[in-house]
């Protein structure tokens, strides 16, 4: 199947998938502040990424492009609303503009629209050094997101079955690309040994993108004659995940992602040691049943919710809500001890 035609059929499954509550957020308590001294008008939500400055912590995460004008409107509409906003967004993979030309303008209309505003490539980890450079300066990127999604590609029909040298090709994209590197999972889920591997050939950012958001397993199960429904439920929740990658991996910073439904969610993934938080099934079924009015008025109460619930736990920038005192319970605390973390080191800090 042409690649366009395969990314028109992943919209169109990902806005029909029912969204669970499977991330491990409500798994995470906060331990209550009767005395937080600071107001609202105190609340910074500016933070940094690896060497990125963001006014927002939160990110429209990767979605779409390469689908012909569905996909170009998509792009377009979504960065309108990024420089609206003024928070940073992610572009779907590039590699279908990297083999047919005729696709780029459906990732450079984020540039053509956003001239100055944070923009982040994206590309497989099946690239070459050259490839990625494509995708960077085809939209005049300041990062450049390579996506692992090796359990998608074994359930997509059409998918690749062969992964060897991954790590390899990642570690000469570091060094050779020339913008930062955002390792990024797609909805299964970042190891601590996986982040330990990454943070040892260079890489500075990592996405969690953790299971409990949009489920690739599940869409292209959708798409196949006969299901390998084993992959269905496969993965490690975004909010064990964020614990796994920055308790291990202490120098990388931390994308949380994969099922944030709420400014809560978000705030409470930023608690667990995430520096930003991205969003991309929910907002694209904002924007396309709604309309673009709706999806600002939703990031502008988000952002609202940040301060009213960073005041609540007595907290005025990112760095600070990332130590504040929690308790995690249920599933993500049976894992993390199964796994070898200690929960009480979020409780009692």
């Amino acid at each position: 199947m042409e690649r366009g035609r395969r990314k028109l059929e992943h919209i169109v499954h990902a806005l029909n998938l029912e969204q669970k509550r499977e991330a491990g957020f409500d798994d995470i308590v906060f331990v209550h502040q009767s005395l937080p001294d600071i107001g609202t008008n105190d609340v910074n939500l500016s933070t940094t990424l690896g060497e990125l400055s963001l006014s927002s912590p939160l990110f429209v995460n990767a979605m779409t492009g390469g689908g012909g004008q569905p996909t170009l409107e998509i792009n377009k509409g979504l960065a309108e609303i990024a420089k609206e906003c003024g928070i940073a967004m992610a572009v779907g993979s590039q590699m279908a503009a990297v083999k047919d030309a005729k696709e780029r303008q459906s990732f450079e209309i984020v540039r053509r629209v956003n001239p100055t505003g944070v923009v982040f490539a994206n590309i497989g980890s099946e690239a070459t050094v050259d490839e990625a450079k494509q995708a960077v300066e085809m939209i005049e990127a300041n990062g450049l997101q390579i996506h692992l999604n090796s359990v998608q590609e074994l359930v997509m029909p059409e998918g690749d079955r062969n992964f060897i040298g991954a790590l390899r090709r990642i570690e000469r994209m570091v060094h050779a690309v020339g913008v930062p590197i955002i390792v990024k999972e797609v909805g299964f889920g970042m190891s601590k040994e996986t982040a330990q591997k990454l943070e040892e050939i260079g890489v500075t950012i990592v996405d969690v993108g953790g299971f409990g958001g949009t489920n690739f397993a599940r869409i292209e199960n959708n798409r196949r004659p006969t299901s390998l429904s084993y992959f269905n439920d496969w993965g490690i929740s975004t909010a064990a995940s964020i614990v796994e990658v920055s308790q291990s991996a202490t120098s990388l910073s931390v994308i949380g992602s994969g099922g944030v439904r709420s400014a809560f969610d978000a705030v409470k993934a930023i608690a667990l040691g995430a520096q930003v938080v991205g969003v991309a099934q929910l907002f694209l079924k904002v924007w396309m049943e709604q309309g673009t009015e709706s999806l600002l008025e939703l990031i502008h109460e988000w952002h609202k919710d940040f301060r009213l619930l960073m005041t609540a736990l007595g907290t005025r920038t990112i760095e600070e809500l990332r130590h504040v005192p929690l308790v995690i319970y249920g599933q993500t605390h049976h894992w993390l001890n199964e796994r070898g973390f200690d929960t009480k080191v979020y409780s009692r800090r």
